[in-house]
């Protein structure tokens, strides 16, 4: 089968069409994770306050806070549910499920963190997402020998019932320092 290589006519009018329809370059070739810029502040107290006040509400949906298993910081992270296919869960594991939504817990303490993840899970479950990207990171805490927000994201996520699956990301979106997480559907 032989390739058609496009003309130079054929290139310009492509380029027209997409300076007509108001695409533009974009600015870095990096994914963006979703994490709320400093001007966000407002948004980022409101999401805190409804995250408490759902907690309150919802205590069934609640992650533990106890003592979890410590996981390596290059550890690969995956669970799902025994009924999944494999073959989502294959997909998932190659990076081939598009993530529609991200949160990145880098600065966070572990009681907001954990709130955070929980109002990002149940906002994204409202939505009808099927996955969402989490950055955990795999650095160590200040006073612990194992990586604190990873090692607990581990343990809440196998706990979340809104969670079918999750698995460390492919190296072009965090590798081990973020994951995957597949989201039941509504009525699943």
């Amino acid at each position: 089968m032989t390739r058609h290589l496009p003309n130079d006519d054929d290139i310009s009018a492509f380029r027209q069409a997409l300076q007509a329809a108001g695409v533009r370059r974009i600015a870095s070739n990096q994914a963006n994770p979703g994490k709320l810029k400093r001007n966000d502040i407002d948004a980022l107290q409101a999401r805190r306050q409804a995250a408490i006040e759902s907690n309150a509400l919802q205590a069934s949906g609640r992650t533990s806070d106890g003592r979890v298993e410590a996981v390596r910081p290059s550890e690969y992270l995956e669970f799902s549910v025994p009924d999944l296919p494999w073959r989502t869960f294959s997909q998932l594991k190659r990076g081939q499920t598009a993530w529609q939504a991200g949160l990145d817990l880098h600065g966070y303490t572990l009681e907001e963190a954990r709130i955070e993840l929980e109002s990002f899970l149940r906002d994204a479950a409202a939505q009808g997402m099927r996955c969402v990207l989490v950055v955990h990171g795999k650095a160590w805490g200040t006073t612990s020998d194992f990586p604190v927000l990873k090692s607990h994201t581990n343990a809440w996520l196998r706990e979340w019932p809104g969670v079918l699956a999750f698995c460390s990301a492919t190296d072009i979106d965090g590798g081990t320092g973020a994951v995957y997480i597949l989201l039941r559907k509504r009525g699943q």
